[in-house]
């Protein structure tokens, strides 16, 4: 009975479900080094179990902002796509798999990937109306920063 009020108590409900990535193996230490460094909360949001289990992903809040460290270059990202910088790191944003170009609010879940940096990092971040989609990565660039190898700054 304690774990079940315990459970009620931390909101923590049914671990998220992620799709998991493969980076090189280089990549995937500077993954894990990552993730076991990322704060328990994001944005206000509390850190979230997810499923399945493992240490190159994380996710807080319900509906979950989700961190996966590892994935592949998006194809549509290319020299000319706009580079948003959050705290010195640079992300390439999408919504609905579009690029987004800057032009007004989001209305959707949005998929932020670094720009220029080896490995890759996507932050999934769902629509919310009461937050900006990049207001989690100011609470990430830090751990991403400290993590994973510039390559080509933010320009």
């Amino acid at each position: 009975m304690a774990a079940v009020i315990l459970g009620a108590l931390c909101g923590c409900g049914a671990p998220v479900d992620v799709d998991l990535t493969t980076p090189s193996e280089a990549g995937a230490e500077q993954c894990r080094d990552l993730v076991s460094d990322l704060p328990d909360e994001v944005d206000g949001l509390e850190q979230r179990d997810t499923d399945p289990d493992s240490d190159l992903v994380a996710a807080w809040g319900d509906p979950a902002v989700v961190l996966r460290c590892g994935v592949a270059k998006p194809p549509e990202l290319v020299a000319s796509s706009l580079c948003y910088e959050v705290n010195g790191v640079g992300w390439f944003a999408t919504e609905n798999g579009e690029p987004l170009d800057g032009s007004g609010p989001t209305t959707g879940t949005v998929v932020f990937t670094t720009i220029g940096r080896s490995p890759y990092v996507e932050v999934t971040v769902p629509d919310d109306p009461d937050r900006s989609a990049g207001d989690p990565l100011a609470d990430l660039a830090g751990p991403v920063d400290a993590y994973t190898s510039v390559q080509t700054p933010c320009q």
